[in-house]
């Protein structure tokens, strides 16, 4: 996805610690709902970390289909009757619930967006063994093909709109952040302030990796 190592090593890093961090707060959890939502996120992390090298390809609608079923978990946690106190009960919470639902299906179709298929080059590589005799119509063919390809893909779009809409986020999550530190509230001891800021960073990081990605699929 990236051609410099340099971002690519660096993404991979936050992704991975992001994981641990959240597959360590999964094992500490002792509530089912807050252990599986942090065991989501880590697989998440994981995934998009793998997504990063191209490696395991062969599970990739297996991938998608586990981050799809994640988002589905996180939507049905955000309607849920307020009688369910351990699913998003409160207003805060559903926002939460919808925000994860849609960071999983943006990872969901991320990985089916990278899904190999035709491609110019191949087109290209069939054109190559045309008949000499046939090379017009053969390179007329393919940048008509392109051409066609280019209007009617809605991949750049979507990219762009997803973007945007997570680079939207990471502001948020990092206003958040800003604002928990400068709050002193004598209802929050210092642990719970410390878990509520280290949320709101690693949330940032998240939306802005996504962001990131995202934008080397708007070209």
């Amino acid at each position: 996805m990236f051609t410099i190592p340099a971002i690519t090593w660096t993404l991979t890093a936050v992704l991975l610690l992001s994981g641990c961090y959240y597959s360590l707060q999964a094992a500490k959890s002792r509530q089912r709902t807050d252990r599986i939502n942090k065991a989501l996120h880590a697989l998440m992390n994981v995934l998009m970390a793998a997504m990063l090298w191209n490696l395991v390809p062969s599970t990739m609608l297996a991938q998608i289909a586990v981050l799809s079923g994640a988002a589905l978990w996180f939507v049905i946690q955000a309607v849920a009757r307020p009688e369910f106190m351990t699913l998003c009960a409160s207003g805060q919470g559903r926002v939460k619930c919808v925000y994860h639902s849609l960071s999983m299906a943006g990872a969901a179709l991320m990985i089916a967006m990278m899904t190999p298929g035709s491609s110019p080059g191949n087109t290209s590589a069939s054109a190559a063994v045309t008949p000499v005799s046939h090379a017009h119509h053969g390179m007329a063919a393919v940048n008509n093909s392109a051409a066609a390809t280019a209007a009617t893909d809605p991949t750049p779009m979507l990219a762009m709109l997803l973007t945007v809409c997570f680079g939207a986020a990471a502001v948020v999550f990092l206003v958040m952040l800003v604002r928990g530190r400068a709050i002193r509230s004598p209802l929050h001891t210092a642990s719970s302030r410390f878990f509520n800021r280290s949320e709101h960073a690693l949330e940032a990081l998240g939306a802005m990796v996504m962001a990131l990605m995202f934008a080397t699929m708007t070209a």
